[in-house]
């Protein structure tokens, strides 16, 4: 499956180039921190939402979208970690990154378990309602656990405010926060900072996860 991000990037004029089986996203930029932060907890508020706090940075160029969504959802447990060597880990070339298969073991490299991520693939054209209600559900569980998860999303959605996110041939984002129960999430897109962060409600980001997957 080839991807390739069709949008603009504020950091770069350039239209994103095919990938194969993957989402190759913009990457952050790349430099270690001596030591991790001490890893954010999930801020609970009422009727059913959690919301972790992300140290949110754009990608660099145009096919890091792999590298910078994993390196976001990290950010969460207060990691700084060098995209590049993650680009490295997951194969990342300027087609992007192959598939979610590459990055939930950099995930769980990071997260220092080996289990702390899994993939999960939604392989139809579109999420049933077993598919979506298994997101929605995995994303409220890792969210809890002070976990954001990584998708894979190829095509156009539509969030809660009428934005239009298109990624004709593919993208990563990471998924940082739930409310309503986890019908509506909130999503950290590395592709574009003036659109860092936005709503989807479930039914939506599952159906974009659809022929892709998730790590969660």
């Amino acid at each position: 499956m080839r991807t390739d991000i069709l949008r603009k990037t504020a950091l770069t004029a350039l239209t994103i180039t095919a990938t194969t089986g993957g989402i190759a996203a913009p990457a952050l930029a790349a430099h270690a921190a001596p030591a991790d932060k001490p890893a954010a907890q999930a801020e609970r508020k009422p009727n059913g939402e959690r919301q972790l706090k992300v140290d949110y940075q754009a990608q660099p160029n145009f096919y890091y979208c792999g590298p910078a969504a994993a390196r976001n959802a990290l950010s969460v447990q207060g990691k700084d970690i060098d995209v590049d060597a993650m680009a490295k880990i997951m194969g990342t070339t300027e087609n992007g990154t192959n598939s979610i298969n590459d990055i939930t073991p950099v995930l769980n490299k990071e997260t220092g378990k080996t289990d702390a991520y899994r993939s999960v693939e939604i392989k139809t054209p579109k999420a049933d309602t077993k598919q979506t209600d298994t997101m929605r559900a995995d994303i409220v569980a890792a969210i809890n656990d002070g976990h954001a998860i990584v998708a894979n999303i190829a095509g156009t959605a539509t969030d809660t405010n009428g934005g239009v996110h298109s990624f004709e041939g593919g993208h990563y984002i990471s998924v940082t926060g739930y409310r309503d129960n986890g019908h509506t999430v909130t999503i950290a897109d590395s592709a574009n900072p003036n659109t860092a962060s936005y709503e989807m409600d479930i039914d939506t980001l599952a159906d974009w996860t659809a022929t892709r997957g998730y790590a969660h």
